[in-house]
């Protein structure tokens, strides 16, 4: 009898503790910020990434969500993170070029890889993430991973077909690096906001726009207005990415840590899928309805690509620039990118 009731309490308390470790198991609660709104295919690409890291870690990974820059502008996400008003930053390192010029070589590196697939075969097979995670972390900010949609195309009022087509072209351009890669090739870049594309194509103050990808240059109602596109585009391939407070990061259980950063990977890998797709239809789409599409030839694109790199010494004006610099050469040499 006694071994009976010995071998029960054992029995029970073995199930007590199962219970009490199930209710006192570390829970990880994260604010996170980006700059897509829900409605839009990378927003809901966000939305799924969140499901997948609650999911895995079967409610222990809790996130509060704000979309479309909700809680403070997108400039100033990263910032957030790292003083603790938000936890996590999901938008992208270029916006971060005014604290290090390193930023731009982990946010639009220009002129470097043909897919997506290559850019994040760099960060993580080509040495990307060591060279990068020592940046993020000079600003107490620990990169999860990237998620990279595709080349940009270019909206135009006239054939881009060959860099001599620059020459005079007056288009918007975001600020940074690329207007200096495109006034050496004869171009006019006018720095303009996202939000003043539409208007000032509409009314002629500029005769092109570099925007986003194909798919999202047709929402924005770009090809309404001008005829002409290339596709596919390869002069621009912005990284977003999740980065986390490091102390926050730093204070997960390991297995948040590596749920977090593997399901980064399936995201990067559905987000490079879903918009080959979504470009592929509307490049189809386009030509359709009268678009004129240019396919540059390789030696074309090679011009563009020695144009662009060598621009970048010119950015790589910090250690950690000069890094990411070296880092990415070493890889596209390999590749057959650069010389």
């Amino acid at each position: 009898m006694l071994k009976k009731i010995s071998k029960t309490l054992l029995v029970g308390g073995a199930a007590l503790a199962m219970s009490a470790g199930i209710v006192s198991a570390a829970e990880t609660n994260l604010r996170i910020q980006t700059h897509y709104a829900p409605e839009t295919v990378s927003g809901k690409l966000a939305a799924q990434y969140i499901d997948d890291i609650q999911t895995m870690s079967g409610g222990e990974i809790k996130v509060e969500m704000f979309y479309s820059s909700s809680v403070v502008k997108s400039v100033e996400t990263f910032d957030a993170a790292a003083t603790g008003i938000l936890d996590c930053d999901m938008t992208g390192g270029g916006y971060q070029t005014g604290k290090n010029p390193a930023f731009q070589f982990v946010g639009d590196i220009m002129g470097g890889y043909e897919t997506p697939y290559q850019q994040l075969s760099w960060l993580y097979y080509g040495g990307g993430l060591e060279a990068a995670a020592k940046l993020y972390n000079k600003f107490d900010m620990e990169l999860i991973g990237w998620w990279v949609y595709g080349q940009e195309s270019f909206a135009s009022g006239k054939p881009i077909t060959k860099v001599a087509d620059f020459k005079d072209w007056k288009f918007r351009s975001p600020p940074g690096m690329e207007t200096k890669i495109f006034e050496k090739l004869g171009a006019k870049p006018i720095v303009m906001d996202f939000t003043e594309i539409f208007t000032a194509l509409e009314s002629g103050i500029i005769d092109g726009a570099d925007a986003s990808g194909l798919a999202n240059n047709v929402g924005l109602g770009l090809y309404d207005i001008v005829k002409y596109a290339n596709f596919p585009g390869f002069h621009s391939m912005p990284s977003d990415h999740l980065a986390c407070n490091k102390a926050v990061f730093d204070a997960m259980p390991a297995s948040h840590q590596r749920i977090m950063k593997v399901a980064m990977e399936a995201l990067a890998l559905r987000t490079a899928l879903t918009f080959e797709k979504k470009n592929a239809e509307a490049a189809a789409s386009l030509r359709a309805k009268g678009v004129t599409l240019s396919q540059w030839a390789p030696e074309e694109l090679q011009k563009f690509r020695d144009a662009a790199q060598a621009t970048w010494p010119e950015f790589a004006t910090t250690p950690e620039a000069k890094d990411l610099v070296e880092a990415h050469l070493a890889y596209l040499r390999q590749l057959g990118l650069a010389k």
